[in-house]
């Protein structure tokens, strides 16, 4: 079930609202105009799925993404566990990668097929940390400054909507902001 946790940007540990009820998530987000949508999941293990199985079983709702949103490229990003140290690097590698407060130059569309990650936003004089849990669907305005953490031992599979190829990179605030703030491992209490 996806968390909503409202900060103010200048006092990483006040919670302003901590939520599960969609309802209010939905409603909270969609004033900056993002938008949070369920898919029904079409499988218990999408880890298990090669990425074209995966795109198949969700075909009806990519394209009507597609359609809706005018978006051209899909594919799938994802990381498992693996108990090897070239996993390890490259998990690291791809967490910290995204650590960093950036924006996109189109509008970022992500459906969580298996797993979970955290997408935190900065939103005027606040910050919404948005655990998104297999089924979401978010879709984050352009140029909304945002960072994504996928935790310590990442295990998920997401579905992204592009509109250019070029369309997923970041353009990086160069602001410390986020290393002040819950990643996911503390909004979820594991250790992954």
């Amino acid at each position: 079930m996806t968390l909503l946790q409202i900060m103010p940007e200048d006092a990483p540990r006040k919670v302003l609202l901590r939520t599960r009820d969609d309802k209010e998530i939905t409603r909270e987000l969609a004033s900056y105009g993002i938008t949070l949508r369920h898919w029904p999941l079409r499988t218990d293990d999408s880890a298990a799925l090669d990425d074209q199985t995966l795109l198949n079983l969700y075909r009806e709702e990519i394209e009507e993404v597609c359609t809706q949103d005018s978006m051209k490229l899909v594919d799938v990003a994802r990381l498992h566990p693996a108990p090897t140290e070239e996993w390890r690097e490259r998990a690291a590698k791809a967490r910290s990668t995204f650590l960093e407060e950036h924006r996109h130059s189109e509008d970022e569309v992500r459906f969580f097929a298996h797993g979970c990650g955290l997408f935190t936003l900065h939103l005027g004089d606040r910050v919404f940390a948005v655990l998104c849990e297999a089924g979401d669907l978010l879709s984050v305005p352009a140029s909304v400054l945002h960072w994504f953490d996928m935790g310590e031992r990442p295990d998920f599979a997401a579905i992204r909507f592009f509109r250019e190829e070029d369309g997923w990179v970041g353009d990086f605030s160069g602001a410390p902001l986020a290393r002040r703030f819950p990643g996911l491992d503390d909004l979820t209490g594991s250790g992954r």
